[in-house]
């Protein structure tokens, strides 16, 4: 389980094996969108990795612009149910507690997308 790049439980991956996290430490800054150098390569190959990464790019630029937490609670919201308000992954295709199809607002905008990277296990990062 992780938590995210800004908080204390992150996966193996993200511990181990993320450069991007690393990389903003070095450059003291705290999301990879305040880089001079953003997008750089090894972001645009973590974006295409995962299904969960889809919308990589508009929550840079939203960080950017509305801040960390306003972004945050944006998230929050965009992958509740609108049924039963229970939280949702972007791998959730239906509502972990009701059933609602689609889970969220982020499947119903990126279900296609998402079906095709989890079919495809070499894209998984």
């Amino acid at each position: 389980m992780c938590n995210g790049c800004r908080s204390e439980k992150r996966s193996y991956y993200c511990e181990n094996l993320c450069k991007m996290y690393k990389c903003a430490a070095e450059k003291g800054i705290a999301f990879c969108g305040e880089c001079s150098e953003y997008p750089c390569a090894a972001l645009k190959t973590f974006q295409g990795e995962a299904p969960h990464r889809i919308e990589l790019w508009q929550s840079q630029q939203r960080i950017r612009e509305a801040g960390f937490e306003r972004w945050y609670e944006e998230m929050v919201d965009h992958y509740r149910c609108r049924v039963c308000g229970t939280l949702n992954s972007a791998y959730d295709m239906a509502c972990r507690k009701c059933g609602a199809n689609p889970s969220c607002d982020y499947v119903s905008l990126h279900k296609d997308q998402i079906l095709q990277q989890m079919a495809n296990p070499a894209k998984r990062g």
